[in-house]
């Protein structure tokens, strides 16, 4: 596989990790956007929409974004990451400008529908291309990064949505913010080498990926518990994009942008615990410690923490519960790098890194779906956000129970014939976890 090998030489990964980062943000900004809108009483005005009708709006983009995970798993495992990620990048951006020029609420939802498919990518591509160059002392690192941008998306989204909202108006605010992202295509182009396959190279990554079955990955206690604890803590996250602006709008008195920035705050505070929780566990494995135990006390105290939210759902205080719908998703950042390390690196072969991915992002995805409709249907039922945020409390639980009964070595997926590497990386041999 020469062609990789010297992509690999050639390439600075670190500043394409740096890069992927940059594109998740940009993803997340996209779909966040339409939480800032969901509370903006001209657009509610402009559709006629329900409570009911919100959570279905909220949750459209995560619907397909699910169910094209593992066919984006399977595409970037054997035609790489470079193009299939830049085509799907130029179509989520045009689709996420457009929905500035909709007029009808079946429009709206199709193009949110387009949004969440080709958005797809974004994952399993960049697990595929840190499972080739980075090895287990190297991962948490690399994710923390850019973890960092999947919750610098919302903090800056949000904001800047409520902003331009105010300022001009909700069809300006998604043609400006879908037509920026555009921008990002050009070091895209320039710094990621060509990983597209010939025929042989084709061939031999098909014979690697057939090593590790979808039925060996269905049958891994480690992989069912990755898609348990991928829900729950997605769950909490996107219950915090696509309803918190209107939670703090509607049940605490904020106006739209204040909403927008303690929004932002919480997701800054989630990127922070990302950040730190990542690094600060790989110096621990560096040290000897087992991978796996240390990725698994951090997911602990991360759930545990995150279900602090409830203190906020009770708060008389308006500024007591501001202070816990920030620390809680701060404390949940604990989980972010260590959980992606967990069930998408340290714990899954290599040659199935990518169908794994989009296997374990169904989960995550159908999280957003559940929680942005479930959470209308329980606020209609309620008529308060108490009951939302009593099941991310429930949620968080089953998170913590996941981890601590299903994260074992032994019970990781099965390789079947000899152990090979899919694709070369840039540095020594992996960790003996990752077989």
């Amino acid at each position: 596989m020469e062609s990789i090998q010297k992509a690999v030489r050639l390439e600075n990964r670190w500043g394409v990790i740096v890069l992927l980062a940059f594109g998740l943000m940009i993803a997340w900004t996209d779909r966040s956007s339409m939480s800032a809108a969901m509370a903006d009483p001209q657009f509610i005005r402009e559709f006629a929409l329900t409570h009911v009708e919100r959570g279905w709006l909220g949750s459209s983009v995560f619907w397909a974004y699910g169910v094209l995970q593992l066919p984006m798993g399977w595409l970037v495992d054997r035609y790489g990451v470079k193009w299939p990620y830049a085509i799907c990048f130029f179509l989520w951006c045009v689709a996420a400008a457009a929905t500035g020029l909709v007029n009808s609420l079946g429009a709206l939802l199709v193009v949110r529908v387009i949004i969440g498919a080709a958005e797809a990518v974004v994952v399993p591509a960049t697990y595929r291309y840190i499972a080739n160059r980075f090895e287990e002392t190297q991962k948490g690192s690399a994710l923390a990064i850019y973890a960092i941008g999947g919750k610098m998306g919302p903090a800056l989204g949000a904001p800047l949505a409520a902003w331009l909202i105010a300022g001009t108006s909700w069809k300006v605010m998604f043609m400006v913010t879908g037509l920026a992202g555009l921008v990002w295509l050009l070091p895209w182009l320039l710094m990621v080498r060509n990983d597209f396959p010939d025929r042989a190279e084709l061939a031999e990554r098909q014979q690697h990926a057939a090593t590790v079955p979808l039925r060996n990955l269905l049958a891994s206690p480690v992989v069912w518990g990755g898609l348990i604890t991928n829900f729950c803590y997605a769950y909490f996250v996107f219950f915090c994009m696509t309803w918190m602006p209107a939670y703090l709008v509607e049940q605490r008195g904020l106006s739209l942008t204040q909403a927008g920035f303690y929004t932002a705050l919480s997701f800054c505070g989630v990127a922070l615990g990302a950040a730190v929780s990542g690094w600060a566990a790989d110096r621990l494995i560096l040290r000897g410690h087992d991978a796996v135990a240390v990725r698994k006390a951090f997911m602990v105290a991360g759930f545990t923490g995150g279900m602090t939210v409830l203190f906020g759902a009770y708060a008389s205080s308006v500024a007591v519960a501001l202070c816990w719908n920030v620390l809680s998703l701060t404390l949940l950042g604990l989980v972010t790098t260590n959980n992606l390390a967990l069930v998408k690196l340290t714990l899954i072969p290599r040659q199935a890194t990518g169908l794994n991915t989009g296997l374990q992002q169904v989960a995550t995805s159908l999280a957003g779906g559940v929680s942005a409709s479930l959470s209308g249907w329980l606020l209609h039922v309620g008529h308060s956000y108490t009951l939302p945020m009593i099941a991310i409390f429930v949620f968080l639980f089953l998170g913590v129970t996941s981890t601590v009964v299903l994260m074992r070595r032994a019970w990781a997926p099965k390789i079947n014939g000899p152990q090979v590497a899919s694709a070369p990386i840039a540095s020594t041999a992996l960790n003996s976890s990752q077989a």
